[in-house]
């Protein structure tokens, strides 16, 4: 996720956040999270500066790691494709500590597990965009966020959803 780049347009914002799995970097834009970056990453072009969405997002990201937060109720501008957009919303319709797999969201989107599984790993806002939640039909699949298929499954074991992992 960190090589994602921002728009030079419009003005962002971004804010670090501390997290059990290392520093995030909130991105916003035009009062809706629109990137979530690994461990800091370099926050480009944007202003860092804590606006009223990014604090929100930092709050519910400490109270999801804290085990307080199940869902994330925070405005986000999702993928520009609409395929991927579609895909996005399928993945925040999966409850906290449950899974899906790449075919069942392909099969609901009248599609193949492919192309989902490729609209996953564009995912911009990991954790609160879950892609985390999705797996292949034979296993975990894999996982676009730093750290690969081991942070996959740090987050599956937070949330429960992968009783296999427990």
């Amino acid at each position: 996720m960190e090589s994602a780049t921002i728009e030079t347009n419009t003005t962002s914002f971004a804010w670090h956040v501390d997290t059990p799995i290392g520093k995030l970097t909130l991105i916003e834009r035009a009062g809706a999270l629109t990137h979530l970056w690994w461990h800091g990453a370099s926050t480009g072009s944007s202003t860092v500066s804590e606006t009223p969405v990014l604090k929100e997002a930092a709050s519910q990201l400490t109270a999801y790691f804290d085990g307080r937060l199940k869902v994330f109720d925070v405005p986000l501008t999702l993928s520009s494709s609409a395929f991927e957009r579609q895909v996005q919303e399928a993945m925040l319709a999966i409850p906290y500590g449950e899974t899906r797999s790449y075919g069942e969201i392909a099969r609901a989107l009248d599609t193949y597990g492919q192309p989902v599984g490729q609209a996953c790993g564009n995912n911009a806002i990991p954790i609160i965009v879950p892609c985390h939640r999705v797996l292949s039909a034979t296993g975990l699949g894999g996982y676009s966020g730093q750290g690969g298929v081991e942070m996959k499954i740090r987050l599956l074991k937070h949330e429960g959803g992968y009783p296999f992992l427990v």
